[in-house]
Order: structure tokens, then sequence, then C-alpha cells
């Protein structure tokens, strides 16, 4: 659940991963491409009504910053993975393009949808009224804020003041969540809550792991994978709270919008989209219709 950046970062891409969904079949049809988790076949009259640019080119090229477990982050051998990654690879399928992982920093992925070098993003974005305004979102999944503790320790999120908390840095909770908790501390005369910011989430999970700080905030797909990474030595703390939506960033306007869409909810409707959701354990969160800036129409 990322927070819309406060300046704009132009970093470089420091990796790129692509998967190949062009493949045909000896036969001259369509071959089934097979991603970590599911089957999908191209759909040619989704395929036919890709812009151009995109259909000419073969390649998707999605914006990605990979640090962000389960949701997105690095395997053993350094490449993309997790469920939204193995989502982006069906929609790839779905399209029969080859997918282009271009993974930099977080706060570059808008801009550089916005100017073209990206079709798309995929990491984690909340779906906001103010990001609506530099992009359109095609909505693909629910996540709350979900708070965890030591295992054995009680800690209630709306009774925080005093305590250290680990976040991943500018993400919602880093930017929003928790530093208005913060303040309602002090505004209620109460020692404030201490931040602990940190670049990638598997370190702020360390922090609470290890004692260094009293508990973590987190979206609830990242917190409940956490926990289950750490051998029993955190738990959840409070139930989670403040549902949001995740979309995929697609420039404003853009033709390639309701393809995306379409695309999506092709998967949803053949149940590849639950099944990798179910992979990963989030399926919780799942989406029943792949629908556009729900920020704006809440």
């Amino acid at each position: 659940m990322y927070a819309l950046p406060a300046v704009a970062a132009v970093a470089a891409l420091m990796l790129t991963g692509c998967v190949d969904n062009s493949a045909s079949s000896p036969g001259g049809g369509t071959a089934a491409a097979t991603a970590d988790t599911v089957t999908v076949q191209k759909n040619d009259a989704i395929a036919a009504s890709l812009p151009e640019k995109i259909k000419s080119a073969g390649v998707l090229n999605v914006g990605m910053a990979n640090n962000y477990p389960p949701n997105e982050f690095k395997d053993a051998n350094g490449k993309p993975a997790g469920w939204s990654v193995d989502l982006t690879n069906a929609l790839g399928q779905v399209l029969g393009l080859k997918v282009n992982f271009d993974i930099g920093t977080f706060d570059n992925i808008l801009p550089a949808i916005k100017g073209g070098k990206d079709d798309m993003g995929m990491s984690s974005f909340t779906d906001t009224t103010e990001r609506e305004k530099q992009a359109d979102f095609v909505n693909y999944y629910s996540a709350g804020i979900q708070w965890a503790s030591p295992a054995g320790k009680t800690v209630d999120p709306n009774n925080a003041c005093g305590l250290k908390v680990a976040v991943q840095a500018t993400t919602y909770e880093d930017t929003h969540e928790v530093p208005a908790k913060s303040k309602a501390c002090t505004d209620a005369g109460k020692p404030a809550i201490t931040i602990f910011k940190y670049d990638a989430q598997d370190q702020a999970t360390n922090a609470l792991a290890v004692g260094q700080v009293d508990a973590m905030s987190a979206d609830s797909p990242v917190t409940l994978y956490a926990i289950s990474q750490t051998k029993k030595k955190l738990q959840t703390a409070g139930d989670a709270f403040e549902v949001a939506p995740y979309g995929m960033p697609v420039a404003k306007g853009s033709a390639f919008t309701p393809v995306l869409q379409k695309a999506l909810q092709s998967l949803i409707d053949d149940g590849s989209y639950t099944k990798i959701l179910t992979k990963w354990g989030v399926e919780s969160g799942g989406v029943k219709t792949a629908a556009l800036n729900v920020a704006a129409k809440g």
C-alpha cells in the first residue's frame, strides 16, 4: 500500500526480467503458456484489441519495485517473484506478450508510465483520488492495514503511544497511517510513536522479529506473509483496517486500459486469478470485477 511520493525520483533501472508468452503451436494455433500456478490460453480477441505500438512490439513493459513480499520481491536467483508477478505473467499470457519487468525505485514508476517508457505498473499501488490525477488504475485487489507484534505481546494499533513501530519507507503506513496515529497521541498529551523506516519490508520484519521495535505496520497480505515466514515469532496485532484497492497504473486515457481490464476480467472469470492468490495465501483480498478508478467512484 504505497503512498504517493512527494517528489518523483528519476532512477536508473536496476534489473530487467522477461517472460515470453508469444509462442504459437506447430499447427498454427495459439499455444498455452504456463506460469507458476496456472496455464493460460492466449485470448485472440482481447489481444487483437491491443494498441498497435504494444502489439507490434510484442512486449508488455511493467514498472515494478520488487521489495514488498509476498506481492513483489526478488527470488533466490534475483528474479521477480510474488503473487503480483504471477498475475502479471498471466496477463501477458492472455495478451500473447512477452512481459518485461522494469525493476527500479517505486517513485520512478508513475513518471515512467507518464513518459511512455512503461506500459503499466504493478507494485502494490493503493488507488487514491490523488494518484488518479496522474494515471488511471485498473483495480485488482483489496488490501487493508495489518499490524504485527512479537508473539505473546499485546499491542493495540489504536493505543500505540510511546511505542517503536517499523514500516517500509514510502508506504502509506509510513507517510499517512502511523504518523496520523502518532499525531493523535501528541495531541492528547501522550508520547509520540517512534517510527522506524526501512528501505525493504524484510528489514522491517526482521527488526520486529529480533526485538528492535514493538510492532510493525504493513498491508494485510504483507503482514500475514511475514508472520508465516518467521516461525511463530510474530502475531497479528488487532484486525485489519482501512481496506483500500490496489490498482495497476496506466497512462491517463490510454487505449491499453480497457484491454488490460478485459485481460484481468478473463483471468477472474476462468478461475486463474483465484488460483494465483490461493497459492500465496492472499485470496481473501480477491476481487470479482476488474474495475477502473475505484477511489474516484468511492
